[in-house]
């Protein structure tokens, strides 16, 4: 499968992925914090480049490839996603400068369920939301206890594996997992001869 049918096929997880999270929180009202980047900024998060393909595609398409790997460079620690923006104005919220572009791990954070050693069904969230949102929290493992309700981490990371198994296993830190994506989109584009549509 050639990188163009990765990134398409990927976009269509995440799609199937964005229906599961808005279905947990309508039901729930779970929300992440305005401005909160936490997760964002969390050191030891990894993904795999698979998960970033579309993210690349879109960078390479629009000419921001480049600017991103110097970003990459600038940083010089791979812990850190060169895509984040740190700082909140008038205009511009913190969190992802490229929202929808946003790899795997990132659609995930706070947005799925888990199941503890006696196979009960948990809320994932995130510690911010867990002591902020409570009752939200309560209601929606009380819901979980019950049925199923939106992701479940781990079924989406095994489609990611129907797409690429060999590049959904390795996993790498965020900004390494970035750069690596993004050099591969530009190389095949280069080397194809074919053009970004």
């Amino acid at each position: 499968m050639n990188i163009v049918r990765k990134v398409r096929a990927v976009e269509k997880l995440f799609k199937t992925l964005e229906k599961d999270i808005l279905k947990l929180q309508e039901k729930t009202g779970l929300h992440c914090v305005d401005n909160c980047i936490k997760c964002c900024t969390t050191s030891n998060i990894t993904a795999s480049a698979l998960e970033f393909y579309p993210l690349a595609y879109y960078l390479h398409k629009h000419n921001l490839a480049d600017s991103v790997l110097v970003n990459i460079d600038q940083i010089n620690d791979p812990k850190i996603c060169p895509v984040l923006n740190y700082m909140s104005t008038e205009n511009r919220r913190a969190g992802c400068m490229f929202y929808e572009q946003r790899g795997l791990i990132c659609r995930l954070f706070s947005y799925n369920y888990r199941t503890d050693k006696h196979g009960t069904r948990l809320i994932a969230a995130c510690k911010t939301i867990n002591e902020e949102q409570t009752v939200l929290v309560a209601n929606a493992n009380r819901i979980l206890l019950t049925k199923p309700l939106g992701p479940k981490a781990t079924a989406y990371y095994q489609r990611l594996q129907f797409i690429d198994f060999k590049e959904a296993q390795k996993q790498y830190p965020i900004g390494e997992a970035i750069r690596i994506a993004v050099e591969s989109v530009v190389t095949y584009f280069h080397y194809s001869g074919k053009k970004v549509v």
